[in-house]
């Protein structure tokens, strides 16, 4: 009884502080993360059933609805024959990583630093340093220094300004109605 109350609570303490404070969710799951992260949404259970196995390195950017796999649970219709049949393999994030909105990252993969993998990637297999990678599965797209000189030139003028300035701008940019 005491038990079952004890993990009610510590579950119902984790979902807030995956809500509240991702970082501290993540290393008390077990998750080895460097320094200077953010996780833009973070839900009880992205880091998988056995988060200890995942790394992540500094300077990294995970949006929302991530998944980290950790295992291969496909080996349960092989139950009658091998009981507690599962692969369990290791995931590393490098430094300076971006994550788009709802990736999965399967079990053993590797990815390397200065990578962007675009939103709704699968990565199936390792990801090297220095690229962008997208789809299903995620394919190396282009390089870190091909992504960067297609996209500086398409920055906003927004930094420094605040909410109503910015509105302001991208509405007049996209010609947008004010109404």
């Amino acid at each position: 009884m005491i038990r079952s109350l004890y993990l009610m609570i510590r579950g119902l303490y984790l979902r807030y502080l995956a809500k509240k404070n991702p970082i501290k969710y993540a290393k008390k799951m077990g998750v080895k993360i460097g320094k200077n992260n953010r996780i833009v949404s973070c839900r009880h259970g992205m880091f998988g059933s056995e988060p200890y196995l995942v790394s992540i390195g500094d300077d990294c950017l995970f949006s929302g609805d991530i998944q980290f796999l950790t295992h291969d649970g496909s080996l349960d219709i092989f139950r009658k024959e091998i009981p507690n049949a599962f692969i369990y393999k290791p995931v590393k994030v490098g430094n300076n990583v971006f994550v788009g909105f709802r990736v999965t990252i399967m079990p053993g993969v590797s990815i390397g630093d200065n990578v962007a993998i675009g939103a709704g990637s699968v990565v199936t297999k390792d990801i090297p340093a220095n690229c962008v990678a997208a789809g299903v599965p995620a394919k190396v797209l282009r390089t870190y220094d091909e992504y960067k000189a297609k996209m500086i030139p398409q920055l906003d003028a927004i930094n420094g300004l605040d909410s109503a300035e910015k509105k302001e701008y991208l509405t007049k940019k996209y010609n947008l109605d004010k109404s």
